[in-house]
């Protein structure tokens, strides 16, 4: 890639040093342009950069017939999962709720990683996951659900599109990936409950609603639930407070990403995830047993267990499990791998 002249004149070395994901075009790195003139950071010297193929791409594309239309019925599937309601989705949510852009989009955990780092050990269960295992993971938590089977037509379909959007990326890289992820700007020294309602109130409930239930329109779902009984339940990984800072502060409010302060995105993360939500699946019947297993692997970093300030209330201590009732549970989770290769 060689260097040029934009009026993005501190993207212009970064243009020639970053790792570019299959030669990439400079019609491609517009978008990363416009993502730098929006305030987001350029690429950093020797940081992977890689352009998702759009869908209209696929047509134009060198595959199979067949290959493209589940790759279709991925993204079909990945942009409108409620079509799963009641079978493996059990709450507001479409995979695209918090992956923006269809998956596409640079600091709204862009999917496509997924498809070039896995499988890998993951810390959340303690066992290397594969691509499938890593969707699944979003159904039981995020979905507040339980996952199509390892293999179905629709977990084919939805591992095929994470797969096409990584065209062109090398395989498990050895740098790290720009805009990977919910990056969460530095914390601030303190965090304020009554400043995170207010600031979600001015910036937030207009399409998520002021109890927080979500936006639906003539029965129609059109913004999702950040907590309550349509939303993700205890075990997803938004529920962590600086992953929810760094996805409102990246993409919140819509149509305006980064115009919020770090303070406010903290503060409004704070505020929204001490709010209750269906039970995290891997409950044992008791918060605290709950939280001594599974803290130093994941809620340290959640409100899972602690009390609120303002009334008392103990997060998470409850056995409501939203929509989904007691009777569905996610088969996937506490599923052991490799026991034979312990010794």
């Amino acid at each position: 890639m060689k260097r040029h002249t934009n009026t993005l004149g501190r993207t212009t070395l970064v243009l020639a040093s970053a790792t570019l994901a299959a030669d990439m075009s400079m019609a491609a790195w517009a978008e990363y342009e416009t993502l730098v003139a929006m305030g987001y950071p350029a690429p950093k010297e020797g940081e992977l950069v890689h352009v998702p193929p759009t869908m209209a791409a696929l047509e134009e594309a060198d595959l199979h017939p067949e290959l493209k239309k589940v790759i279709r019925r991925g993204y079909d599937l990945f942009t409108n999962t409620q079509q799963l309601r009641g079978e493996n989705v059990f709450n507001d949510m479409n995979c695209s709720s918090c992956h923006l852009g269809e998956g596409r989009q640079p600091f709204s955990a862009p999917i496509w990683p997924a498809a070039i780092i896995l499988p890998n050990f993951r810390g959340k269960n303690q066992h290397v996951n594969n691509l499938e295992e890593r969707i699944a993971g979003c159904f039981a938590y995020s979905m507040n659900g339980t996952p199509p089977e390892y293999g179905s037509d629709d977990m084919l379909a939805l591992s095929a599109y994470h797969q096409w959007l990584a065209t062109g990326a090398p395989m498990y890289p050895d740098q790290p990936i720009y805009g990977r992820g919910f990056p969460a700007p530095e914390r601030p020294e303190e965090l304020s409950y009554a400043r995170g309602e207010q600031g979600y109130l001015d910036n937030c409930a207009i399409c998520h609603s002021e109890d927080g239930s979500g936006l639906y329109e003539d029965g129609e779902y059109v913004f999702p639930a950040p907590w309550g009984d349509g939303s993700n339940n205890w075990g997803a990984g938004i529920v962590r407070t600086h992953t929810a800072a760094g996805f409102i502060k990246n993409n919140m409010p819509l149509g305006q990403p980064l115009s919020l302060s770090d303070q406010q995105a903290w503060d409004i993360a704070y505020y929204m995830t001490r709010q209750e939500r269906p039970q995290d699946p891997r409950y044992t019947g008791d918060v605290e047993e709950t939280l001594e297993k599974f803290g130093p692997t994941f809620h340290k970093n959640s409100s899972y267990g602690e009390v609120r300030e303002h009334d008392g209330h103990r997060l998470g201590d409850h056995a409501n499990w939203g929509e989904k009732g007691e009777e569905v549970k996610p088969w996937n989770v506490g599923q052991s791998r490799f026991e034979d290769m312990e010794d």
